[in-house]
C-alpha cells in the first residue's frame, strides 16, 4: 500500500505539481528566471555582508545550498541514471528550469511575510506566509507538521544511512562508529543555534562544492571529445529516441522529476525557511538569489555527477546497484582508486551540511507549532541525534518511501499556497522591476506601498533607509525619473 501510494503521489502528482505550476509561474511572470539571470550574479556579489549582526543574503544562500547540495547530487543522480537512463538527466534540467520560478516566488513571499524572532534574527517560510497571507492557521500547521516529519526526522535518518555506508565501502569503517561520530559532531553545532549553523555552512559549502566541481570537471575535460555525443544521447534518450534506452522513457521522466526535486527542492517549501532569515533591502532580492541556487544545484553540480557517470565507461544499460557505488566506481574507473575515497569524503561533507539544514527546518517548524519552549527544543535535538545514530545502522527503504510521500504533500500544500498568493508575488516582482527600470541598482522595499498585507513592522519598518549614501542618492534619482 505504501509503495502504491508513493507511486501515485511522487510518480504522478508531483510531476504535475512541479512542472505544471512551475510552467504557470514562468509564463505569468514573463520568464522571470531568464529576465533576471544576469542580475542574479550582481545580487549574489552584493549580498556577502549582513546588517547589524543579522544573517546576510549570502549566508542564507549558503544555508539553502547546504540542503540542496547533498546526497541527492551524488546518490540521487546515480539512482536517476540507473533507473531512468541518461534521459533522466534532461528531465532533471526541465524540473530545475521551471522550478527556478517557483523558488523565486516562494522565497520572495517568505521574505515579505517574515517575522522578527526577538533575538535580532528573523523566522519565516510557508507556514508563516500561509498564516499571515492566507489567514489559514490549520493549513499552516499542516505544513509545519509535514516539514518537521520530513526534514527534521525522515531525511536525517536517510542522510546518515547514506554517508555511513559510503564510508564503510571506502574505508571499511563500521557504521555504528561513523554514525556515533556524526551524531557527536552535529550535536556540537546544534547547540550554537542558527548562527553557528550558518557559520559552519558558510565555511563548508563553498569548499565542498568547489572541490567536487573541480574533480568532476577534470574527468569531463579529460574526455571532452566525448561530451557532445553524450549530451546528444541525454536529449535523445529523454524522448525515447535512443535505441539502447527506448524502454526507459517513462522511468526517465519519473526519475528525472523525482530526483531533480529531491536535489534542488524547488517548490517544496523548504528553502523559503532559510531564505526568510536574511536581512535584505527587498524581498525579491532573496528570491533572485534562491533561483540562482536552483541553477547551481542542478545545472552545474547534478550535471557534473551525470557526466562523470556517463563518461566513465563503468555505467552500462541495465546496470544494477545503488547510486553511491555507481558514482564511486565511475570516478575510480577514470582517476584510480582514490576516486572512490574522494566521493566518500565529498559525500560526508555534503551530508553533514545537509543534516544541519534539515535540522534547522525542523526547528523552524517546531517553533511555529509550539513557540520558543526550551524543553521542546532540547527534546527535538535529542530525537534528531538519536535518529541519526539509529539511521546509520538501518535499511531505510520504508522510511525513504514514507519521506517521498510527505515530501509530495509538502509540495502540494506549499504550491497551493504560492498559487493563492501569486498576485502578491507578482506585486513584489513588479515593484522590484519598476525600481530597476528607473535606474535603481538595489531596490528598497517600502511597506507603505503594501499596507494591505499583514507584514511585521519589526522586520519591515515604515521608513526604510538604504544602507549607503550612494544608494540614497540612487533611490531619490530613481524616484524623480518615475
Amino acid at each position: 500500500m505504501l509503495e502504491m501510494l508513493n507511486d501515485f503521489l511522487s510518480g504522478k502528482l508531483l510531476i504535475a505539481l512541479i512542472v505544471g505550476l512551475g510552467s504557470y509561474f514562468t509564463l505569468r511572470s514573463r520568464f522571470v528566471q531568464f529576465r533576471h539571470f544576469g542580475h542574479m550574479f550582481s545580487v549574489f556579489k552584493e549580498s556577502i555582508r549582513g546588517q547589524g549582526g543579522q544573517l546576510s543574503s549570502f549566508q542564507a544562500l549558503m544555508l539553502s545550498l547546504a540542503g540542496r547540495v547533498g546526497a541527492g547530487n551524488i546518490a540521487g543522480v546515480g539512482v536517476a541514471v540507473t533507473l531512468g537512463g541518461p534521459g533522466a538527466v534532461f528531465w532533471m534540467w526541465v524540473t530545475a528550469l521551471v522550478g527556478m520560478s517557483s523558488s523565486f516566488f516562494e522565497c520572495s513571499l517568505a521574505q515579505a511575510y517574515k517575522r522578527a524572532d526577538g533575538d535580532g534574527l528573523y523566522r519565516g517560510g510557508p507556514a508563516y506566509y500561509i498564516q499571515h497571507g492566507l489567514k489559514l492557521r490549520w493549513m499552516a500547521m499542516t505544513f509545519a507538521v509535514l516539514l518537521l516529519v520530513t526534514y527534521g526526522f525522515a531525511f536525517n535518518g536517510l542522510q546518515s544511512f547514506t554517508v555511513t555506508h559510503s564510508l564503510q565501502n571506502a574505508f571499511d569503517i563500521p557504521v555504528q562508529y561513523s554514525g556515533l561520530a556524526l551524531a557527536v559532531l552535529l550535536g556540537l553545532v546544534f547547540v550554537g543555534g542558527i548562527k553557528r549553523i550558518a557559520s559552519v555552512s558558510d565555511l563548508l559549502v563553498p569548499v565542498k562544492t568547489l572541490a567536487y566541481i573541480g574533480v568532476t570537471m577534470y574527468v569531463i575535460v579529460s574526455q571532452i571529445d566525448l561530451v557532445p555525443d553524450m549530451l546528444t544521447t541525454i536529449v535523445k534518450s529523454a524522448f525515447g529516441l535512443e535505441p539502447a534506452f527506448a524502454g526507459l522513457l517513462g522511468s526517465a521522466i519519473v526519475m528525472g522529476v523525482k530526483r531533480g526535486v529531491f536535489a534542488n527542492e524547488a517548490g517544496l517549501g523548504s528553502a523559503p525557511n532559510v531564505a526568510a532569515v536574511a536581512a535584505v533591502r527587498h524581498p525579491v532580492a532573496q528570491g533572485v538569489v534562491q533561483a540562482f541556487s536552483v541553477f547551481l544545484d542542478t545545472f552545474v553540480i547534478c550535471t557534473c555527477t551525470a557526466l562523470l557517470i556517463l563518461l566513465s565507461g563503468f555505467y552500462t544499460p541495465g546496470f544494477e546497484g545503488d547510486g553511491i557505488i555507481l558514482t564511486q566506481n565511475s570516478l575510480a574507473a577514470v582517476v584510480g582508486e582514490w576516486g572512490r575515497v574522494f566521493i566518500s569524503v565529498a559525500l560526508s561533507l555534503f551530508v553533514f551540511t545537509c543534516i544541519l539544514y534539515n535540522y534547522y527546518l525542523g526547528e523552524n517548524a517546531l517553533q511555529f507549532l509550539f513557540g520558543r519552549g526550551r524543553a521542546a527544543l532540547l527534546t527535538y535535538r535529542g530525537l534528531v541525534l538519536a535518529l541519526i545514530f539509529w539511521g546509520s545502522m538501518q535499511n531505510l527503504g520504508t522510511v525513504f518511501a514514507f519521506a517521498d510521500i510527505t515530501m509530495t504533500l509538502l509540495a502540494l500544500v506549499n504550491l497551493a499556497a504560492v498559487f493563492m498568493l501569486f498576485k502578491v508575488g507578482l506585486r513584489l516582482m513588479r515593484d522590484y522591476d519598476r525600481q530597476r527600470a528607473a535606474g535603481v541598482k538595489h531596490p528598497v522595499f517600502d511597506p507603505k506601498d503594501f499596507e494591505d498585507l499583514d507584514l511585521d513592522p519589526l522586520a519591515w519598518p515604515k521608513n526604510p533607509q538604504p544602507a549607503t549614501e550612494n544608494e540614497r542618492v540612487e533611490l531619490i534619482h530613481g524616484a524623480h525619473q518615475r
